[in-house]
This record gives C-alpha cells, structure tokens and sequence, in this order.
C-alpha cells in the first residue's frame, strides 16, 4: 500500500467501495432490466401476434375451404341449403381478412403480402365459381369445373404460403424467447455471482484497510499492556488508525515519563524509609536510655535533695528550703514527663493484639483507675449502651482515662458531672465524651492535641499536656478520628472506631 493511501481516511475508503459496488451493481441491475425486457418483447410478440396471425390466417383458410365445400355440394345437389358453407366462409373471410390486417397484415410486410397473395388467388377461383351459385345460373360445364380447381389449388398454395411464413415466423419468436429466457437467466446468475463477489471484495478490502491495521495496533498495545511497556507501538492504515497509534505512542511515552519518575520516587522512598527505620531504631533507643540511664540521674537529684532537707531541716533558711523543693518538684516532674513521652512513643510500636470488648467495660476500667479524682472532685460519671469494637484494650482504656480525667480536672464551680455515649454512623462508632467544665475555646481545636501544648499554667491545672496527644495517636492507630466539638456546651471530645461485624473483623 503507497504512502497515499496509507494517508486516506476511513470514509474515503468507504465512500471508495460504495462507489465501486454501486456502479456494478448498477450494472447488473441494467442488464437484468433489459434481459427482462427483451423476454417480455418476445412473449408478447409470440402471444398477442405470431400466435392471433396463426390462429386468423388458419380461420381465413377454413373460410375459403368452408366456401369450395358449399359450391362443390351446391353444384352436385342444387339444393339452395347447401350454399350454407359458402354463405358462411364468405362471413368468416371477411373477419378473418379484418383480424390479420390488425394483426399487423399490411402491404409491405411479408405477412400482409402473403395476405395480398391469399386474396388475389381467392378473388381469382370466386369469380369463376360465385356465378354458378347464383340464382337462375346453370350447371358448371366440366371445363368451369376443372378451371375451378385448378383456381382454388392456387388459393391452397397461397395458403400453404402464408401458413409456412407464419410458421417460420412462430419459430422465430420461440427461439427469441428461448434466447430471452436464457440471457435472463445468465444475467440473474451473473448478478448473484457479483453480489457474492462484491461482498468479498468487500471484506476482503475492509480486512486489509482497515480491520487488519486495528488488529495490528491492539496486538502492539496488548504487548505493551502485557509485557513489554518499552515496545514501540506504530499505526498503519487509514489516517484514523494512523493517528490512533500515534496517540497511544505518545500515551506509552508518558507512561514511561511517570515510571521512571515513580521509580524514583520509590527510590527516594525506600531511602527515606531506611532512614526512618534507622531514625526509630534511635529513637527506641533513645526510650531505652530515657527509661533506665536518665530516670537513674533524677532519682538520685530527688533522693539527695530529699535527704538534704530532711538533714539539714532547720539549719537553712526558708529560701534555702524553697531551693531544694524546687529541686525535687522538677525531678519528679521531668520522671513524669519521661514516662508520658515513653507512653507516647510505644504507641503502636509493638502492637499487641486486637479483640473485640465491650466499650463499656474499657469505660469501668478508666472508671476504677480514676477512683480517687473521682472522689476528691466529687464528679458523676454516666455512660450510655456502648458497643463492642476491636481494638487493644489497654490503650483504649487510656483514651477513655485520659478524656474523664481532663473533665475532672478541667471542672468548674459546680461539680463535674460527664456523660459517655456513641452512635452507629455508617461503618463506624462515634464515642462522645462531654463535660460541663470550663471549655476550650474554638481557636485551640487543634492546638490542645499537640505535645506539650498547654492553655493553662501548671499551677492552676497540673499535667504535662501529653495526655490528649496520647488519644489522637492511639485513636488514629486504630483507624479512627478525633475532634473536639467546639459547638457544645462545655467541652465534648468525639472520636470513632470501626464497627466490628458479627464475625469480628472490622465493618
């Protein structure tokens, strides 16, 4: 296929083979019409002429022997009953004569002068006959007689005549009508053959101008979906296709664009990742070293500012009293604030596993560990039906633990009164725990879940502002949310969890 072609569309392929077969089938179809034609020419000829001009001249020769029949008998009997015959052929004569002349009998035509011949004998052999059937006219001598057979063998040799020019005539139109049938026949032949053709040269032509490229182009770009995304892929055939494939090439090629960078990005990615797995291994070791090397050092500073102000209790003044129990304020302080931390960071390092409780026993346990803020603050818990999820108790304990205990902490005037309850939204739990404290205002949604981030002094509300940190990594660890609900009264925490199904795997 030239260059050219390659380069015409698909309509113009198309518009191409219509036009083709239109124009052979244009022309089966003419020469159909004009088989159809010609056979129904030469049926109509051998019907409605060939076939009347036989049948008129074959009456016209029974008229004229009708017509001999009755002056034969006349002149043997003399009985006026026998001029029947002639009276009659004279009759059917005419007729006979009226029917060929419309029949297309006419002078200069083969079948008119065999008509003209036909009466000149007949008028010949009639006016040597007819006086010898009129009234009063004697008996024809023998010589009459033997001239009028003689005249009327004429009448039969024109007729002998006309009936074998018909004849021939006759075999004529049958043969053009065979002929006519036949060539009908052949081109309705002719035209199934063409249609079949035509409908091959058809597929055969859309195969290769078309169906071939698109199944060239879908094997090309299977192969790159299936195995190779770097093999080439190249449109052939018509300028759609062509440009089809073309498309797709610039397609593969962003493909192989954003692989490469992806890969680079995993690349950067698996860095990152060893740094960070690197960076924890640090940081565990860290906690190894801030759970038994530094917490070594604070209770030693503790236990020695301890010992001497019990030592040397009464000897210092009262601003050397307020030193030491500074001293051992912030040492005990800093062990507090390094087993929160420590909390923190095991948060999801060594997971343990996950079972499906009761929210409302986690809620008990915090309950029983707050026991004595409970009773100092005088505050009233309350819990509603809670569900069972999946998660690890322990922490979740702590989540509870710690949201009870900022409400105790965090009361106002009146005693503290805080109220447990959760709702099924979609596949998901939705835990409230709300309070009638003193609030948080909207602009610190965020800032009270961030590591020691305080709103308040230490004297006012002690604490190391780790606690609420501690909620939002336990919660998120077990795939849910936390927020505070700044539109409450008071202050409401809300956080969810994944609903465990009836087989104990998460909704």
């Amino acid at each position: 296929m030239s260059t050219e072609a390659r380069g015409w569309t698909i309509r113009r392929w198309l518009s191409l083979f219509a036009v083709f077969e239109a124009v052979l089938l244009l022309a089966a179809v003419a020469g159909g019409v004009i088989a159809l034609n010609n056979l129904t020419e030469a049926r109509n000829s051998l019907l409605d002429v060939i076939g009347p001009q036989r049948l008129a001249a074959t009456q016209l020769s029974t008229a004229l022997l009708n017509q001999e029949t009755g002056i034969r008998g006349y002149q043997l009997g003399r009985q006026p009953d026998f001029l029947a015959p002639y009276t009659a052929g004279r009759q059917a004569e005419g007729d006979a004569v009226s029917q060929l002349r419309q029949l297309g009998a006419l002078p200069g035509t083969q079948a008119g002068d065999d008509l003209e011949a036909v009466l000149r004998a007949a008028v010949a052999w009639q006016a040597v006959a007819a006086p010898s059937v009129e009234p009063g006219a004697g008996a024809m001598t023998p010589a009459q007689i033997e001239r009028g057979r003689t005249l009327f063998d004429g009448v039969r040799q024109s007729l002998g005549t006309q009936f074998d020019h018909l004849t021939a005539v006759r075999d004529a139109g049958r043969a053009d009508l065979d002929a006519a049938a036949s060539f009908l026949t052949a081109m309705l032949v002719a035209i199934g053959v063409l249609v079949v053709l035509l409908f091959a040269v058809l597929f055969l032509g859309l195969r290769r101008v078309i169906t071939g490229p698109i199944v060239r182009l879908a094997g090309e770009v299977r192969e790159v979906a299936d195995a190779d995304v770097r093999h080439p892929v190249h449109g052939s055939g018509p300028r759609e296709i062509a440009q089809l494939g073309s498309d797709v090439e610039a397609m593969r090629l962003r493909i192989l664009a954003e692989v490469a960078e992806l890969e680079r990005a995993h690349a950067l990615l698996d860095r990152r990742t060893h740094e960070l797995e690197r960076s924890n291994a640090d940081l565990e070791q860290f906690a190894y070293v801030a759970s038994h090397d530094l917490q070594e050092p604070l209770r030693k500073v503790a236990s020695f500012c301890q010992l001497l102000q019990r030592r040397y209790e009464g000897l210092l003044d009262e601003r050397g009293q307020q030193y030491i129990e500074f001293a051992v304020d912030g040492a005990k302080r800093m062990q507090v604030l390094i087993n929160d931390l420590l909390a923190f960071s095991r948060v999801g390092r060594k997971p343990a596993e996950h079972v499906v409780v009761d929210a409302g026993s986690l809620v008990d346990d915090a309950l029983a560990n707050l026991e004595v803020a409970l009773s100092l603050s005088g505050g009233k818990v309350e819990r509603g039906e809670l569900p069972e999820v999946r998660v690890e108790p322990v922490l979740m304990t702590a989540v509870f633990q710690n949201l009870i205990g900022n409400a105790l902490k965090f009361k106002g005037e009146a005693p503290p009164e805080v109220r447990v309850t959760a709702e099924r939204d979609g596949d998901d739990w939705v835990f409230s725990v709300t309070d009638n404290g003193i609030g948080i205002d909207a602009e610190y949604a965020e800032r009270v879940f961030a590591l020691f981030q305080r709103l308040h002094t230490r004297s006012a509300y002690p604490g190391t502002g780790i606690g609420l940190a501690l909620c939002r990594r336990i919660v998120e660890y077990h795939g849910g949310r936390i927020r505070l609900d700044t539109e409450a009264e008071g202050t409401t925490f809300r956080f969810t969890l994944p609903a465990a199904t009836e087989d104990g795997e998460d909704a």
